[in-house]
C-alpha cells in the first residue's frame, strides 16, 4: 500500500482528492496550515499535520514513509496576485523550494503538482494544446510556470542519485462540490460570487462585457472537482510506475461564457438572476479552453459531468 502526502488537503479541492485517494487504496497523510482550509473538510482515515508548506522540517517529519506528493497548496486569487505579488512569490515560489528541498531529502520518488491554466495567459488559439506558449498575465500564473520549472529542474538533478518521477495537472476553472459539505466556500471563484450574490439580495456582476468573444464576456472551461479529483489520482498512479515527466491539461474541452453561467445559475435558482456588467478585472484574457486529447490518450481520463451539474451541485452545497 502507497502513502501520498497532500499538501492543502483541507481545502475545497483537496478534500475532493484526499477521499478519491483513500477510495483507490492509498494511505492518505494531509499537510495543511488551515489559513483557508477546514479541519472538518479532513476525512476520516487520512492522518493530518497541521503545519505550513513553507516550514521544511515539518514537511521533511511528514514525508516519512511516503511514496509521493501531491501538491496544492497555493495562493490562488488573480486579482489579489496582481495587488500583492510578493505574497504570491512567498507563498508560491518559496512554498515550491521547501517542499522540493524536504522531498530531496527524504528521497521521495513521485510528485503529481497543481498547476492552472493562468500560466497561458492570452494563447493565440484555442482550445489549448499543453505545447502552447507559457505567458502569463498575472503573478500567480507566474508563479505557477515557475513551479512547473522548478519541479522539471530537480527532477533532472535528482535523475542520477534519487529519480522524481512528475506529473503537472494544469487546471482550468473548477466547480461544483462531489458532496454538500465540501462546496467550494472561495469568494475568488466565478459560481461561489454569484450565490454570494444572490444570498445578500445583489445582482451578480460580469467583470467585462467587451471581450472579443461570442458574447462579450470571457469564456472559460469549466471542470467539476469530483471529475478534477479523478485525474489527480490517475496521475499519481502514473507517477507511481516510475520514470514520468508529464503535463497535462485538465478540462471538458468545451468553452462556457460568464454570461453562459449566470444563465445555467437562473435555470437552477428557477429565476432571473439578473446579472450586471462591470469592468474587467486585471489578469483576465479572454477565453481559456483546454484541449483535453493528451490526458485522454495518456491517462484515459475524461471529464464526465457539465456545467449544469457543477451548478447545481454548488447549489446544493450551499443548503
Amino acid at each position: 500500500m502507497t502513502r501520498w502526502l497532500l499538501t492543502g488537503g483541507a481545502g475545497y479541492i483537496g478534500a475532493h482528492v484526499a477521499l478519491d485517494l483513500l477510495a483507490s487504496g492509498r494511505e492518505v497523510t494531509i499537510l495543511d496550515d488551515l489559513t483557508t482550509g477546514l479541519r472538518s473538510r479532513i476525512p476520516d482515515g487520512a492522518d493530518f499535520v497541521e503545519a505550513s508548506v513553507l516550514d521544511t522540517d515539518a514537511v521533511r517529519r511528514a514525508l516519512d514513509g511516503v511514496t509521493g506528493v501531491i501538491h496544492l497548496a497555493a495562493k490562488k486569487a488573480v486579482g489579489e496576485s496582481v495587488e500583492q505579488p510578493l505574497l504570491y512569490y512567498r507563498e508560491n515560489v518559496g512554498g515550491m523550494v521547501s517542499l522540493l528541498q524536504a522531498m530531496a531529502d527524504a528521497a521521495t520518488p513521485c510528485m503529481v503538482y497543481s498547476s492552472s491554466a493562468a500560466v497561458y495567459g492570452e494563447p493565440p488559439w484555442s482550445p489549448i494544446s499543453e505545447d502552447s506558449p507559457l505567458t502569463p498575465l498575472s503573478p500567480y500564473g507566474e508563479t505557477k510556470v515557475i513551479g512547473e520549472w522548478m519541479v522539471r529542474d530537480e527532477a533532472v538533478a535528482r535523475a542520477d542519485s534519487t529519480p522524481l518521477s512528475w506529473v503537472t495537472l494544469r487546471y482550468f476553472n473548477v466547480a461544483g462540490a462531489g458532496s454538500p459539505e465540501l462546496g467550494d466556500t472561495s469568494a475568488n471563484n466565478l459560481i461561489p460570487m454569484v450565490f454570494d450574490a444572490l444570498d445578500r439580495g445583489e445582482a451578480p456582476q460580469v467583470f467585462g462585457s467587451d471581450y472579443p468573444t461570442h458574447d462579450g464576456s470571457c469564456v472559460r472551461d469549466y471542470i467539476h472537482v469530483s471529475d478534477l479529483a479523478a485525474a489527480h489520482v490517475a496521475a499519481a498512479a502514473l507517477c507511481e510506475s516510475g520514470g514520468v515527466a508529464a503535463v497535462f491539461n485538465v478540462g471538458t474541452g468545451v468553452g462556457s461564457s460568464v454570461l453562459e453561467v449566470m444563465g445555467a445559475v437562473s435555470d437552477v435558482v428557477g429565476r432571473d438572476v439578473g446579472a450586471v456588467a462591470v469592468d474587467r478585472r486585471a489578469g483576465d484574457p479572454p477565453e481559456l479552453v483546454a484541449s483535453v486529447d493528451r490526458i485522454s490518450a495518456e491517462l484515459g481520463w475524461s471529464a464526465q459531468r457539465d456545467l449544469r451539474d457543477m451548478v447545481a451541485s454548488a447549489s446544493a452545497a450551499r443548503g
